[in-house]
């Protein structure tokens, strides 16, 4: 993987920078889709790749670890030729979601004995089962294994984690270097800096996963229910240590706010759920604010979904009838609002370049934030 940093906003710490891997481009600031299960739910790998056209969308290792399970992946060549999708991917560590199933796990310093939220069975991850399960899904981005801590969260805790965290960085290393890749590709390795809402903890962190000399760095950890503040304080924190000519992956952010302030902070690559999700319970993201496409004031609104027209859903179809497919419970309505979220977020990562490469991105951004927080 090599990555380019082309320029830097003049007046924020905005960059727009260009990864390269086997797989293709990636022009940063990117957000990637997240693809959990080898699926970005409701949307075709057709209409992902020709009307929402990301460069990189993201798998998720616990997932697919237990379904399909790792068998299948390698059967089938690999994740790319498994969902039949030929750009980038990124997998996480699954450290996130073994957080996620607090009720169902124990952390000790050798890994994680979580319980299946499938069936209930038992399993463990590892630092190195974890590098083996990712070279066998075979993505090209692919992430160490961390412990992701809640918020909030005792500073105690949180340095112990971090340092194990730090200590699981070290093995997921040294057992990646035995482990070759598996599908004549290369994979890029990013560690992940740890550390909670705590300022020296993340300084801390962030000096270690630098000097770790990876390819990309990670933040973790955050956008798990911190006020956006302490969010945006974090990771100015970390990007002020992270080194400049490797590009920042800020995990599971966010609302297109979110990423709009991080991106004046310095990070390159975002996913988070929330495009997708909220296009399920009826929230469409716009350049001027949010719609609840549920509400009665869209009943007899025949105007199109979004005339910037991003994708072909925004113009083809009216608020009148989206709402309607809601209201009748139509899984068409879902895949619409699902088309437009994320061809929304692409448009802002993509706008937001075109800023910094203009040098007027701050300006703009602060426009964009001021029209993005309304309520339509």
């Amino acid at each position: 993987m090599k990555f380019d940093l082309i320029t830097k906003d003049p007046q924020s710490k905005a960059r727009a920078g260009l990864i390269t891997t086997d797989h293709g481009p990636i022009e940063t600031p990117i957000f990637m889709p997240v693809g959990t299960v080898a699926t970005v739910k409701g949307v075709h790998q057709r209409e992902l790749k020709n009307d929402i056209n990301p460069d990189i969308i993201l798998g998720n290792t616990y997932h697919l670890y237990l379904r399909p399970q790792t068998p299948i992946l390698e059967k089938a060549g690999g994740l790319h030729k498994f969902m039949n999708w030929d750009r980038n991917i990124l997998t996480d560590s699954g450290g996130y979601q073994v957080y996620s199933l607090s009720g169902n796990r124990k952390i000790k310093e050798e890994g994680v004995k979580f319980k299946s939220h499938i069936d209930g069975s038992y399993h463990f991850f590892s630092p190195e089962s974890v590098m083996e399960i990712q070279r066998t899904i075979g993505a090209d981005i692919i992430m160490a294994f961390d412990e992701c801590t809640p918020y909030p969260c005792d500073y105690r805790y949180a340095k112990r984690s971090m340092h194990m965290t730090h200590r699981w960085l070290d093995r997921c290393i040294a057992h990646l270097e035995k482990v070759p890749v598996k599908y004549g590709y290369d994979q890029a390795f990013f560690p992940i800096v740890q550390g909670s809402t705590y300022k020296d903890l993340r300084a801390q962190s962030a000096e270690y996963i630098a000097n770790a000399g990876a390819v990309g760095n990670a933040i973790g950890g955050l956008s798990v229910g911190e006020p956006a503040e302490e969010m945006y304080a974090m990771s100015e924190v970390v990007c002020n240590i992270l080194p400049e000519d490797k590009p920042r992956y800020l995990m599971g952010v966010g609302t297109p706010i979110n990423i709009l302030e991080n991106i004046a902070l310095g990070i390159d690559m975002f996913d988070c759920v929330m495009p997708t999700r909220n296009a399920r319970n009826g929230m469409l993201f716009t350049a001027n604010g949010t719609i609840n496409i549920k509400n009665k004031k869209w009943e007899d609104d025949f105007s199109p979904i979004d005339e910037m027209g991003i994708t072909f859903v925004d113009t083809e179809y009216s608020k009148a009838y989206l709402r309607h497919l809601f209201a009748a419970n139509e899984f068409l309505g879902k895949q619409i609002a699902t088309i437009h979220n994320l061809g929304f977020y692409m448009w802002l990562v993509r706008e937001a370049r075109k800023h910094i490469l203009a040098g007027d991105f701050r300006e703009w951004k602060e426009k964009m934030v001021k029209q993005m927080g309304q309520r339509l």
